[in-house]
């Protein structure tokens, strides 16, 4: 079935919300460039959408999961900018351990590479089966399951590690 304009504005409408989450989190929380992979995911899918078969979303998440791979290829060959790091701690769990959560979250999907990124993301934030994504993704279900068991250890690793300003003898 070929597929109208009026029908790709309604896709954009009504999954752009999601889809931005997914680049959100393949972009490791850089609003800017997630906003920017989304925008040139779409554009390319407009250009194609006559053609697109399967299910759009799938199509969608599987080209955001490929173009931030690219993208994460071409930072890496550039100088790495200075990351900075803040732990903010409350007494009482509320709005600010949230953000620091959330932050941490964030740093730690950073340090995965992009496969393995878009594996943890695409089943852990986007509730995908592994066969999806192993279908989104062109590889193995069995390539799903070993990138993220070795995503999440590197996560685990990474979130249990003290910040540097806990390990300088700041008060938790």
């Amino acid at each position: 079935m070929r597929r109208s304009e009026a029908e790709f504005e309604d896709f954009v409408i009504h999954r752009s919300g999601e889809l931005l989450r997914t680049a959100y989190l393949l972009c490791g929380g850089d609003q800017g460039a997630a906003e920017d992979l989304l925008q040139d995911v779409l554009e390319r899918m407009f250009g194609r959408w006559r053609r697109i078969t399967e299910s759009p979303s799938s199509y969608a998440r599987a080209a955001l999961a490929n173009a931030a791979a690219n993208r994460w290829r071409r930072l890496s060959r550039r100088a790495r900018e200075t990351s900075w790091e803040y732990d903010v701690r409350s007494a009482e769990a509320g709005p600010e351990e949230t953000v620091t959560e959330r932050d941490a979250i964030l740093r730690a999907l950073r340090t995965l590479p992009p496969r393995a990124r878009a594996v943890i993301v695409l089943r852990y934030f986007d509730d995908m089966s592994e066969a999806d994504i192993a279908r989104a993704l062109g590889c193995r279900p069995g390539t799903v399951k070993s990138q993220a068991a070795r995503g999440l250890a590197i996560l685990r690793q990474s979130l249990s590690q003290p910040t540097d300003h806990q390990q300088e003898g700041a008060p938790a």
